[in-house]
């Protein structure tokens, strides 16, 4: 249940601008967690949540501090490195440009993705375990429209 309830947590703070405390127990309890106040305080604890500016100057959480260059450098990088990303259940595959395997991975372990366990690469392929279906999908989507933003500004 913990497990779920975090994985619900960082859907919706990377979904949301949530605020406060309240704001996410809300959140939670309209989703159908039946949580208390002090719960999810210890849950941003322990999942060392933070407070971040956002772009219209409030500030909201997020699960980690990810500089402006830092991520335009994982776009650029996956944007130009990455071939083709699919999944078959908890296991997704990353085809990358011969050589840029490494680099890709050490690029999306940087981002602490929740519901992925581990992830290896050779020298043109990623493989990334995820705790389950859902995850994998929510992964391949992310990157995709990372790739997809990307090259659709250049």
């Amino acid at each position: 249940m913990k497990t779920h309830r975090q994985t619900k947590i960082l859907e919706l703070i990377k979904n949301n601008s949530i605020e406060t405390q309240a704001d996410l127990l809300d959140m939670l309890r309209r989703d159908g967690f039946n949580v208390t106040q002090a719960t999810v305080s210890r849950d941003i604890k322990e999942m060392r949540l933070i407070k971040v500016l956002d772009s219209d100057g409030t500030y909201k959480y997020a699960s980690e501090a990810v500089s402006p260059t830092e991520e335009a450098s994982h776009a650029y990088l996956f944007s130009t490195a990455v071939l083709s990303i699919d999944y078959a259940h908890s296991l997704v595959v990353i085809k990358t440009r011969s050589g840029m395997a490494q680099a890709v991975c050490a690029a999306l372990d940087s981002t602490h993705r929740v519901g992925v366990l581990g992830s290896i690469a050779g020298d043109d392929t990623i493989f990334v375990a995820t705790r389950t279906d859902a995850a994998s999908a929510n992964l391949v989507s992310d990157l995709k429209k990372l790739i997809t933003n990307r090259n659709n500004s250049i």
